[in-house]
């Protein structure tokens, strides 16, 4: 066997370059096929791969890089000549072999794990961090861009025209700067409507705006229980809920789905972690609106209590179990607990007279969408 490979040293038409692996610079060598190859620097010492150690590392076209198990992990040949690259080819035969030895498992497993974890820790923690301090420093003007795409979408949906029944938007205007004064907000930074829609909800969007939906308005019995819905919104105005809930979820979906990879199958994984991640991320800025409410509904010298029974009317028992765990909102049963507990004896005028509530029951006229 050693008569078959005693040959005299590969020369090529085109250089064959060597990287130790031990210092960065390229060395022009020549190789000898004997039992094993040997790689000759002019001037240097021979260094000898065994066959049997090399390996085929990532190349571009036209180059064979190769790598040997029992050299430094960074030292390189290239075969830039394809005759002399065949060469090798027929004396390595385990060149494609990519074996990983149990400690270099051992280490990705290792590295993966701290990724993940380091990357749920930026989710819990890091993200919610950024989105608090970076929410407020939005300017103005890409808050109320942002704000108009989303009045766009909700319009489309709810109903294009606001309500605009004359007496029944003066009681609402009435109201509204009632509750806008008492919570410290800018004249200039908020606007309100009702739209046409059975559905019974509210909504705050990015851009002070502010919207009722009749049919919550339909449901409440008196002004203190709309008033809590709205402090509510108002509340998450003054936290800038929205644009925090913008950068929350951006950083969530992208990091969540990093940790998973793009890969068939993961779509549902990634859905359900985001869920349980931005619901109780969610959950805290509810909770926080509430407290807010509560505030403005003491400073008025009202209780907070008639919006929970509002709620309460609409929505129900919740119960708990896994819905309490996806829920973005805390259960309406604790909210309706939280602000009894709160209740107070009214100190402070009627936020609106009979007549002036009766007008505002009828902003959008008969009702009827």
């Amino acid at each position: 066997m050693s008569d078959v490979f005693a040959e005299a040293p590969a020369q090529s038409a085109k250089p064959t370059i060597f990287f130790d692996g031990m210092s960065s610079r390229r060395r022009q060598v020549i190789l000898t096929f004997a039992d094993a190859l040997e790689i000759l620097e002019e001037g240097g010492a021979p260094v000898r791969w065994a066959y049997a150690d090399i390996r085929r590392a990532d190349s571009p076209a036209g180059i064979l890089r190769l790598a040997c198990t029992a050299a430094p992990p960074l030292a390189r040949l290239e075969i830039r000549d394809a005759a002399l690259a065949a060469d090798v080819t027929v004396r390595c035969t385990h060149l494609d072999e990519q074996g990983t030895s149990r400690r270099g498992v051992a280490r990705i497993v290792g590295w993966s794990m701290a990724a993940a974890v380091s990357i749920v820790c930026v989710v819990l923690f890091g993200v919610p961090l950024a989105a608090d301090r970076l929410a407020p420093l939005v300017p103005k003007p890409m808050e109320r861009r942002i704000g108009d795409a989303s009045e766009v979408q909700m319009k489309t949906i709810f109903g294009r025209s606001v309500c605009e029944d004359p007496a029944g938007k003066a009681a609402f205007t009435k109201l509204v700067n009632r509750l806008r004064d008492a919570a410290g907000l800018d004249d200039d930074s908020m606007t309100a409507g009702v739209l046409p829609t059975p559905v019974p909800n509210a909504f705050a969007l990015p851009g002070g705006k502010v919207y009722v939906l009749r049919g919550l308005l339909d449901k409440a019995e008196n002004p203190d229980e709309l008033a809590g819905i709205l402090a509510h919104e108002l509340g998450h105005l003054k936290h800038y809920d929205n644009m925090r809930g913008l950068i929350y979820n951006g950083g969530t979906s992208f990091l969540i789905g990093l940790l998973f990879g793009d890969v068939t199958g993961s779509s549902a994984v990634i859905f359900a972690s985001r869920s349980v991640v931005e619901a109780s991320y969610s959950r805290e800025a509810e909770t926080a609106a509430d407290t807010f409410a509560i505030e403005v509904m003491h400073k008025l010298g009202r209780s907070p209590k008639p919006a929970a029974e509002l709620m309460f009317r609409i929505t129900g028992k919740e119960g708990g179990g896994l819905t309490s765990i996806l829920a973005s909102h805390p259960l309406t049963e604790d909210r309706l607990a939280r602000m009894t507990k709160e209740d107070r004896p009214a100190s402070g005028p009627p936020l609106l007279t009979d007549r002036e509530w009766q007008s505002l029951k009828l902003i959008c006229g008969s009702g009827k969408v």
